[in-house]
């Protein structure tokens, strides 16, 4: 009996002793994780050695499936600049793009003979290796539609119009194509100043006929549609037509705008660029690339005021008020509008009467705010375009919180992410203007939801 008693005592010991040593463990966990969290780090338990190229997410790299496999006659076509994206559910993903560019997933290098400013000669590999094959979005071949003035694609040859709307399902198949709309947003003149693209695409967390709102900063107008694409329903502002100040003189670009036609600033914009709501429907608009200024109208499109006015050139402006690049907005459950200023490097936050409450600086860096989006637990998530090509999340004192995304042609890189959401199961869908691509992330298991963004206000719709 003693031998026996000896031996479960022993056995006590020990599992005490690996009970202390598992508690012991799992405190250790806890602080590290802790101190992660306080430095704006998480740790994948799977494999601490993860460089978390994705963040907190795995990339889905099959979704959506190619072009040409959604649509077969596009054989040698691919995705042109991706604008904009918008997770309705887990099934309904509306993606915008400015038409199809030819398809160089697989082009063959060249070299190319080019001279420096001594008059040397240099060799360079074109695509260089490890880099994105080309921008979608800016240069005299790429999407047309964008801030240039000297592009020279042949619509047939360098791009095709097509495929300006579309809607995937979770695997990453077509469900809906738009295309009755395509020639809609064409631009008039590829070759002047944008006129004519779809620059965001968004749905009213207070609509309950989630109503599809599609921005043409192109053509100076809003558009509305049903929400099975079917119906044109309603068209805020005068097509082709811009404010008097700014035919004038533009907030961005420091010349007169190209749309040399005016009408009353109450019916009017100047390359708009996002939208945000009141639960009671009243809305607002960012006005935007070439106006300086943020526009209210009520649930019928009636305007009801503006306010703004245009900064002075070279990124500096700090007064309250002013504006170069306006090109985001979000609002908070205390009705407080949350404005990117782009140009300015830094976000205005205001009432919505346009009293000035505050102003978050982003820093000397080379920011460019793309997209600004607030959660349903209240912190402004913002994409960086072509600065730090990262995800940040900020208090709403204006704190950052937490940072991720890397710069990489391979499946979960960012480059120009230009609009992103989110769905009821937390898979985050992003636009790449520069990188030419949609993207659909899903969370990683176990990963801390404090770091993933989170989702956003649905009031009148969950599906």
């Amino acid at each position: 009996m003693k031998v026996v008693g000896r031996k479960l005592f022993g056995r006590a010991m020990v599992c005490a002793a690996i009970g202390f040593m598992t508690l012991a463990i799992f405190s250790h966990t806890k602080i590290v994780v802790a101190a992660q969290q306080a430095a704006g780090q998480w740790i994948d338990q799977a494999n601490p050695s993860d460089e978390l190229v994705d963040g907190p997410y795995r990339v889905d790299p099959n979704w959506p499936k190619p072009l040409a496999t959604l649509f077969p006659e596009e054989k040698g076509w691919t995705w042109g600049a991706v604008q904009g994206v918008f997770a309705q559910n887990p099934d309904r993903i509306f993606v915008v793009m400015r038409g199809e560019l030819p398809d160089v997933t697989k082009i063959k290098p060249k070299f190319a003979e080019l001279e420096n400013e001594f008059g040397m000669p240099v060799h360079l590999q074109v695509p260089g290796v490890g880099m994105y094959p080309r921008n979608a979005s800016v240069g005299q071949y790429a999407s047309p539609g964008e801030a240039s003035n000297d592009y020279m694609g042949v619509d047939g040859k360098d791009y095709r119009w097509k495929h300006i709307i579309t809607v995937y399902d979770g695997q990453g198949n077509v469900s809906e194509a738009w295309t009755q709309w395509d020639s809609l947003f064409k631009p008039d003149n590829p070759n002047v100043l944008s006129q004519g693209r779809v620059h965001k695409i968004l749905i009213s967390p207070y609509d309950p006929e989630k109503r599809v709102w599609a921005i043409d900063d192109g053509h100076e107008v809003i558009r509305v549609f049903s929400n099975d694409g079917k119906k044109l329903l309603q068209t805020i502002g005068t097509l082709n037509t811009t404010t008097e100040r700014n035919a004038k003189m533009t907030g961005n670009t420091g010349r007169p705008s190209y749309i040399q036609k005016t009408g009353p600033a109450s019916e009017t914009f100047g390359r708009q660029t996002d939208i945000a709501w009141l639960p009671d429907g009243t809305f607002f608009v960012t006005d935007g690339y070439e106006e300086t200024r943020v526009v209210k109208f009520d649930k019928t499109g009636k305007f009801l005021m503006a306010w703004g006015e245009r900064g002075e050139a070279g990124g500096n402006e700090k007064r309250p008020n002013y504006f170069n690049t306006v090109h985001g907005i979000a609002i908070d459950n205390q009705r407080r509008l949350y404005i990117n200023d782009r140009s300015n490097r830094r976000i205005q936050v205001f009432d919505e009467n346009g009293k000035f409450l505050n102003q978050w600086y982003l820093g000397d860096g080379p920011t460019a705010t793309y997209h600004i989006y607030m959660t349903a637990d209240q912190h402004l998530w913002a994409s960086d375009g072509h600065g730090n090509f990262k995800f940040y999340k900020f208090d709403l004192n204006g704190k950052l919180l937490y940072t991720w995304g890397t710069m990489t042609p391979a499946a979960g890189g960012l480059w120009g992410t230009h609009q992103f959401g989110v769905d009821q199961d937390g898979n985050l869908y992003t636009a790449e203007v520069w990188g030419g691509r949609p993207q659909k992330f899903i969370p990683r298991k176990d990963a801390d939801p404090a770091l993933l963004i989170g989702q956003p206000v649905r009031a009148a719709w969950t599906k």
